[in-house]
């Protein structure tokens, strides 16, 4: 276990615009930062960054949290290991106490592996620089592709020996870790819930294998860092008669190649710097252009693009530039990928190298300088170069026009903005020499069109329960996500009185409100938590929400205790649910002196007691009410005693409510 004066470290050290910023491009709006949301489809910046308040929040989807939190939701942590890892990015040591076989069964399947994986790493580098096969063979074969020793540590390639006995295996157990997390038990329904690395293949007899031997080995990792699986190549001298040459680990609830872009753990603060990520294919076209002084480089590792990637690399720029092997026919074998970006509202250009070369060896042709001039001398964009390329391959043949044409404009359609896409129309028609108009309409055809399929594809696959497939969606608005209703604990009304005391809680819960006289007379100050829970209490009031109840219970406790302020105690809760709480209690604050002239503090004397006498009153009227419907029971009518009884409770509680209102009647109720 973490011991509370280091977690209080943590909690101090961790920055929120420094730890979102791992993940998400914010620019400045006003106090605060905004960016693209990391946790839905995000095309309009709603995830907001309060520096002030440690805190950060999507206002589409609600997801956020303080520093630990946002780290629990993102990398899918519990909070001992978010901790953690806030503890290692900011150097803070942890001497943790030993843990009970409880807390060590509750270490997730998750963990475990991210674990495995990066002791495996460990193992790998140690092969290659450190055994004589690996210096003989592994690092000959990446010094043999040109690459330096700087470069080849940036990326912590590794080797894995092809031995008869499965070593890696061997070695793992040894040093105490689980077979299930070595091996890989397949979730046949969903790959990507499998539980194991897969580093080791197990046969029928129950032996164990290395997945890698005999292969030269990338790590893969998260954009935090984490290692989330590996690719491994054979050598070339082994490539003869392999089908396979490059091999990945299998899918599981770690690794995922469609969420995953080789390098961007390496290539996140260049992409920011410069606004800009540059798209490949492969492992060593990203450390080629690293080693040519180009950083904001990723790779899709061979794979098609898929939604999951374009938005990482989304949260970072608008920008992409993505860079072809000069071949056309890949070219047009891309165009979906392409669509997507363009979809997902990104600015997209082609970057076309000589036939016959890829970004590595074109690299080993030129020097930095030269190759960095080339890459900022030969962008163009995608609709403009897609529109030449296609009227040059029509030639004049009409049929081939009306069919470039049609091509034209599906591309067009998948961009979301409408001035982009007018832009794009425009400057179509006159290459095309065809009427704007046309186009236009085309254009306003195919989004319909592909909405209707995309609409019944969902409809079909919702009914057979199967999940939609992924791909590309025009849009010609921004698809907002409404706004999550709040919770009803009580029955309608109450929420908007217990609220506001709420707000004040968590907003002035430790300042001094008044003076009040104690047993033997004398003055002490009483806060703001302690008014409101004297005064509900007075009446024998509790709050309906159980949130609100456990911040005046909690406050409570430590009201009194040295440097205790109650909107950072709340925002930086180990619940997830009451920070979230205290944060919305806490955003937009109001000044009081809005309503009286006055500072804050000389408010709360004002405000508070009109707040709580009205919470009071709503809840007087609704026993009222209660009691009035309870006497129109006709059993209850013809008992004239316990018609009785509710009368006079009535009259009771009438005599309350009126003098609440009164209470609550002077002052200004802030909602």
């Amino acid at each position: 276990m973490i011991d509370r004066v280091t977690v209080d470290k943590i909690m101090d050290a961790a920055n929120i615009v420094d730890v979102v910023s791992d993940f998400v491009t914010l620019k400045r709006a006003g106090a605060n930062l905004k960016g693209l949301c990391p946790f839905h489809d995000d095309r309009t910046p709603s995830f907001m960054v309060s520096p002030a308040k440690n805190y950060c929040k999507c206002f589409a989807c609600g997801k956020g949290g303080n520093p630990v939190g946002f780290i629990m939701e993102h990398e899918q942590l519990s909070y001992p290991d978010a901790l953690r890892y806030l503890a290692r990015k900011y150097g803070i040591p942890i001497e943790e106490k030993e843990a009970t076989p409880e807390e060590i069964q509750s270490r997730t399947d998750r963990e475990s592996m991210f674990i495995v994986n990066e002791w495996a790493r460990d193992w790998f580098q140690h092969q290659l620089h450190d055994t004589q096969d690996g210096r003989a063979i592994g690092l000959s074969y990446f010094h043999g592709r040109g690459f330096r020793d700087d470069i080849i540590q940036r990326f912590q390639l590794g080797f894995c020996p092809n031995t008869k006995t499965s070593q890696l295996a061997e070695d793992a157990l040894k040093a105490g870790y689980q077979e299930k997390y070595l091996t890989n038990t397949i979730d046949e329904m969903e790959p990507r819930n499998s539980i194991g690395t897969g580093l080791c293949l197990k046969n029928d007899a129950g032996q164990l294998r290395d997945r890698f031997r005999g292969r030269v080995i990338w790590p893969i990792f998260t954009v935090s860092g984490r290692v989330a699986g590996f690719g491994g190549r054979v050598l070339d001298a082994a490539t003869k008669g392999v089908n396979v040459k490059y091999l990945n680990s299998p899918e599981s609830i770690v690794y995922s190649k469609r969420k995953e872009l080789f390098g961007l753990y390496q290539a996140r603060e260049a992409i920011r710097k410069q606004d800009l990520c540059y798209l490949v294919e492969g492992y060593t076209d990203v450390m080629a252009m690293h080693q040519q002084g180009v950083e904001n480089v990723v790779a899709s590792s061979g794979t098609a693009l898929t939604n999951d990637q374009i938005r990482l690399i989304h949260r970072m720029t608008n920008n992409i530039t993505v860079i072809f092997d000069g071949d056309e026919a890949g070219i047009h074998a891309s165009e979906r990928g392409i669509d997507m970006l363009l979809a997902e509202g990104m600015n997209v250009k082609l970057l076309l190298l000589p036939d016959g070369d890829d970004p590595d060896s074109f690299a080993r042709k030129h020097s930095a300088t030269e190759y960095q001039e080339y890459l900022a001398s030969h962008q163009v964009d995608f609709i403009n170069y897609k529109t030449h390329s296609l009227m040059n391959e029509a030639n004049g043949d009409h049929e081939k026009l009306n069919s470039l044409i049609n091509n034209i404009v599906e591309s067009i359609a998948f961009i979301p903005d409408s001035i982009s896409r007018d832009l794009y129309i425009h400057q179509a028609s006159q290459t095309l020499q065809a009427k704007e108009d046309l186009i236009g309409e085309a254009v306003k055809r195919q989004i319909a069109k592909v909405h209707d399929e995309q609409r019944k594809e969902r409809e079909r696959k919702e009914k057979i329960g199967v999940p939609q497939a992924e791909g590309p969606v025009p849009r010609t608005e921004r698809e907002e996500q409404p706004e999550q209703p709040v919770q009803n604990f009580f029955g309608p009304g109450i929420e908007i009185y217990e609220r506001p005391v709420a707000q004040m809680l968590v907003r002035y819960g430790e300042q001094q409100m008044c003076m009040v006289e104690d047993e033997e007379g004398r003055e002490i100050p009483l806060t703001v938590m302690e008014f409101i829970f004297y005064s509900l209490q007075e009446d024998d009031v509790k709050f309906r929400n159980p949130f609100y109840a456990q911040i005046l219970e909690e406050g409570m406790q430590h009201v009194h205790d040295e440097g205790f302020q109650a909107e950072h105690y709340f925002i930086n809760h180990p619940e997830q649910a009451l920070s979230s709480l205290a944060f919305d209690l806490s955003i937009d604050k109001e000044q009081l002196s809005r309503y009286h002239g006055d500072t804050d503090a000389e408010c709360l004397a004002d405000v508070v007691p009109s707040l709580i006498a009205s919470m009071k009153l709503h809840l007087a009227r609704t026993r009222m009410n209660q009691l009035i419907e309870q006497t129109k029971k006709p059993e209850v009518m013809k008992d004239r005693q316990t018609l009785h009884q509710l009368m006079q409770q009535y009259f009771e509680v009438k005599k309350k409510a009126e003098e609440l209102a009164r209470q609550a009647s002077d002052r200004v109720v802030i909602r």
